[in-house]
């Protein structure tokens, strides 16, 4: 099962707009610098990357939305044209679409 194409298709618009932060060390400094808007991380990620994201994200009162996906890397892979296991949205107005897409009540704090 893989997620809404839609949404990949919106991942790999945000990757050409320069506004995606594809990988772990990528993504972590997306967040540490306030700048990621939305991290989503792949089907087959490991639990301590999701642990870290999610403490990441959480730290020192940030309040980021995170979300699993159905889709796996290599999914993601042809959807950005970089494989990896967690990106960053580092843009509010996809950040948002892709919330909606996943049906899901977070709010992107600005």
């Amino acid at each position: 099962m893989t997620d809404n194409p839609k949404l990949l298709s919106l991942l790999g618009m945000c990757r050409k707009a320069g506004k995606l932060s594809c990988g772990h060390d990528s993504a972590i400094g997306s967040v540490r610098s306030n700048i990621a808007k939305l991290c989503l991380l792949s089907s087959d990620s490991s639990e301590r990357l999701r642990k870290e994201i999610e403490r990441e994200t959480e730290f020192d009162g940030k309040k980021i939305p995170s979300a699993v996906l159905f889709s796996t890397m290599e999914e993601i892979g042809s959807a950005t044209g970089l494989k990896s296991a967690v990106v960053s949205i580092n843009d509010e107005g996809f950040a948002k679409a892709m919330l909606k897409l996943l049906n899901t009540t977070w709010e992107v704090n600005q």
